[in-house]
């Protein structure tokens, strides 16, 4: 039985890497009884990445065009109600993540049927963090995560996470920004799903480089785990995001 993979690719400002890593991606192997789809997501980059993403080619992705910035977790979630695959994999426009290692999350998938896999940046002993408060506060909010939703995670910051279809399209996730990084291990622990991971390299930038996360994220991280702790569920506006875009389909 074939499995299809969506990679979700979302991107602002990245046109010193995007077309890397949509190269790299398109060039990796998953495996037998594995097919693949992209779906890049620009948030209005302004910085020419949007040139770039107007010429990649292949039959294998689509193109989408946030009319105006939305935020990482928009642009995640865009993705998700374009994709057509069994599982997704969200996979960063920059270089700290290898898409090369994504075949190992298809073959944990294959073996486990797990609900989510994540990629761990300190599982296997080799931690690279370029700034120790980057490095503490992932510490914290995993443990806070573990402790509120009863996870077993060593690092719930990851970018690199994999999530069955089904189980992410019943979530009734509603952030925008950097915190649907959290809100979607909070709502895959309380809707009863076990997270597995998988040891993963990482190869982090500073802020000169483009880094975007800053401790601000991280204070509002722990409000969006509290929020789901308690069970407060913001009302959505219907037609936000389908007003806000344009898709090109390239082949």
């Amino acid at each position: 039985m074939c499995m299809k993979l969506s990679v979700i690719i979302c991107c602002y400002n990245e046109a010193a890497t995007i077309e890397q890593v949509i190269q790299k991606t398109q060039a990796v192997n998953l495996g037998p009884g594995w097919e693949r789809e992209i779906i890049v997501v620009d948030n209005n980059s302004t910085d020419g990445t949007r040139d770039i993403l107007r010429r990649v080619n292949g039959p294998d992705i689509r193109v989408v065009f946030h009319e105006r910035n939305m935020g990482k977790g928009m642009s995640i979630r865009t993705g998700i109600s374009h994709m057509t695959g069994d599982y997704l994999l969200i996979q960063d426009a920059d270089l700290e993540y290898d898409p090369g290692e994504h075949p190992r999350f298809c073959r944990r998938a294959e073996e486990s049927k797990a609900a989510a896999i994540f990629g761990s940046r300190v599982l296997g002993g080799d931690v690279k963090y370029k700034y120790t408060h980057a490095y503490l506060g992932v510490r914290f909010l995993t443990a806070v995560t573990n402790l509120l939703f009863g996870g077993h995670l060593t690092d719930v910051a990851t970018a690199t996470k994999m999530v069955r279809a089904d189980v992410v399209q019943s979530l009734n996730l509603t952030t925008t920004d950097f915190n649907l990084d959290f809100e979607l291990p909070d709502k895959i622990l309380l809707a009863g799903h076990d997270i597995l991971e998988i040891p993963i390299t990482y190869n982090p930038r500073t802020y000169e480089e483009g880094k975007k996360i800053k401790t601000k994220d991280g204070i509002r991280a722990l409000f969006i785990m509290i929020r789901d702790r308690l069970g407060f569920t913001p009302v959505l506006k219907q037609g936000t995001a389908v007003k806000t875009k344009k898709i090109i389909q390239n082949t």
